[in-house]
């Protein structure tokens, strides 16, 4: 039950009405009407802004056009008990005490569809993150973009969307071929006690290679590594296999399952690459030109020489990018054109990729050629993963055993957790830095937006054991009246705001705005508990060990919307802590 979404179609319905009878004017469009959570400081549940959008068309002041609406949209409608216009023309709308009874019994019977938006057009996205380069285990840049683009794939998921989950493995290029070089003079280390060059600046010099090499020479004892460029290929596929497994290990301990993984070297075998590029020739995207030299560099031979480049200017881009080098060679841009057309091929209708920091200038060529593929279509949303900062004692930490200057997903869960890992990454905007306080994220306090959602849950289930009942079963309501005081009826507003905090983080793809919620949520209900320290009526169980009709139902509600929330971001609702 939407009660945002039941209240804007009352007032559109009422709005076309009113206009047949030729009483009011509506523009072209009343998609600007809304039905909204109104500010706390108004003792209001739902506020309409429908007379400032009507206000122009109508020749009216906002003002006045509430005053007018505001009797219509009261009339013959029970539920709502008072309705107040406030500057510059919202239309604030209080409901009886029956509405929320009624509330009530509608989402305990349905709870499980409780937030859904099925009036939604269901869509097949493809979410493509993390797409880290097969070098290494996932460090803690990559651990917030796998958690934002895991937590973005729930959320769609709840929607009734269908979603595939991709990862992108980079295998192909120079950083393919230094790592091979690595791991193979790791293998010639273990077999012959041959010295790892350390001051070879393009090895990866990583105690991790010892693990991947011995795991090599263990499962392939019939292979011969005396020559480099004789083993050269099969050694890729074996390095590429085993550092997957690792990064596969590394996400499944996040609690991420990636359903495809996707081959820049299979893109290139099969010529993917000369088929997108005859694709946008046909189309008129590709012409062969100068580029400049960026901004502050000295003119070079190189951009006096012929490059073919695709139109991305045309589709807003600050300039025209290299599809081929003038050595014939493609670029990796050329290369990630091939990767996207071949999404397109695979006929879903949204794509979403999940960008790190420091591919944010990447962005506008990207949705531009995707744009230029799809017939001018806006099929590709990408989201960047801002940087995070581990904070320890007040001051930067760094944690990693490992020969490296980066912390690893393995560091992080093993330091903190899972659960941990995931909510705090995702408690603010991905666009924005994150600190991330060992100190606060360990402590059973408000402070730790974790600790304190869990404890709201683990306090509802410690009623239900009290009173000899499972939190987990089911609770059917048919005609109970209950009688809920102005502080409950305050929480019961916030859990009615539950879909609306779904469909405004599925429609922005904006997760951090659930455990947002749920934080807002748990601090409502732990206010409430307080209060039955002074007040025997706020208490949920009676001196005969006995708990209400109204209570009862009252706290399985906001622990099923505790239980979604948490689901969805991907951690636990313990009943015990």
């Amino acid at each position: 039950m939407n009660i945002f979404e039941i209240y804007l179609d009352k007032i559109k319905n009422l709005i076309i009405k009113l206009n047949k009878e030729s009483l009011i004017e509506i523009p072209e469009s009343l998609n600007g009407i809304n039905v909204d959570i109104p500010p706390e400081k108004f003792d209001c549940d739902i506020s309409t802004n429908v007379a400032m959008v009507l206000s122009k068309t109508n020749k009216k002041s906002p003002l006045d056009l509430a005053n007018q609406l505001s009797e219509l949209i009261k009339k013959d409608d029970k539920n709502i008990h008072s309705i107040n216009v406030v500057n510059p023309g919202f239309i604030n709308i209080k409901f009886k005490e029956l509405f929320w009874n009624n509330f009530l019994k509608e989402i305990i019977n349905n709870h499980k569809n409780f937030g859904v938006n099925k009036k939604e057009k269901k869509n097949k996205y493809l979410v493509e993150f993390v797409s880290a380069n097969p070098t290494g285990p996932l460090h803690v840049g990559h651990c917030r973009g796998a958690i934002l683009g895991d937590v973005i794939s729930n959320m769609l998921n709840f929607n009734q969307h269908h979603v595939t989950k991709e990862y992108y493995v980079n295998d192909y290029g120079n950083q393919i071929i230094n790592f091979t070089k690595s791991i193979y003079l790791r293998i010639r280390e273990i077999q012959n006690n041959e010295k790892f060059p350390l001051d070879n600046a393009d090895l990866y010099p990583g105690d991790y290679l010892v693990t991947i090499a011995k795991n090599i020479i263990s499962q392939n004892k019939k292979l011969n590594f005396d020559n480099f460029d004789a083993i050269s290929n099969e050694l890729t596929k074996l390095s590429v296999a085993e550092s997957l497994k690792i990064i596969k290990f590394n996400l499944n301990n996040l609690g991420i399952v990636i359903n495809n993984f996707a081959s820049e070297t299979e893109i290139i075998n099969n010529n993917e690459v000369q088929i997108v590029i005859d694709k946008l020739k046909k189309n008129n995207f590709i012409y062969k030109g100068k580029l400049k030299p960026p901004e502050g560099e000295i003119k070079s031979d190189l951009s006096d020489r012929e490059q073919l480049l695709f139109k991305s200017t045309d589709f807003g881009d600050d300039k025209d990018r290299a599809l081929q080098k003038s050595d014939k060679s493609w670029t990796y841009f050329a290369t990630d054109v091939a990767y996207h057309n071949n999404k397109l091929n695979r006929k879903f209708d949204i794509l979403i990729n999940i960008l790190g920091a420091d591919h944010a200038g990447y962005i506008k060529r990207i949705t531009s050629v995707v744009e230029a593929l799809s017939g001018k279509k806006n099929k590709l949303i990408c989201r960047v993963s801002q940087l995070v900062k581990l904070i320890k004692d007040g001051k930067p930490f760094k944690m990693s055993k490992r020969k490296g200057d980066y912390i690893t997903v393995e560091d992080l869960i093993n330091e903190v957790g899972k659960d941990a890992a995931r909510f705090i990454m995702l408690s603010r905007s991905s666009d924005v830095e994150l600190d991330f306080d060992f100190a606060k994220v360990k402590e059973k306090s408000k402070d730790n937006p974790l600790y304190y959602v869990q404890y709201c849950y683990a306090r509802i289930s410690s009623v239900f054991r009290l009173v000899g009942k499972n939190i987990n079963n089911e609770i059917k309501i048919s005609n109970y009246n209950f009688n809920y005081s102005s502080d409950e009826i305050k929480i019961l507003r916030k859990i009615s705001a539950w879909p609306k905090c779904i469909e405004v983080a599925s429609n922005k793809l904006e997760p951090h705005r659930i455990p947002v919620y749920l934080y807002e949520l748990a601090s409502d209900f732990h206010s409430y508990w307080n209060m039955g320290k002074y007040n025997e009526d706020k208490r949920f169980i009676n001196k005969d060990k006995k708990i209400s009709d109204d209570k009862l139902v009252f706290l399985k509600t906001i622990s099923n919307v505790i239980k979604s929330g948490m689901d969805i971001v991907g951690v636990k609702s313990p009943e015990k802590m």
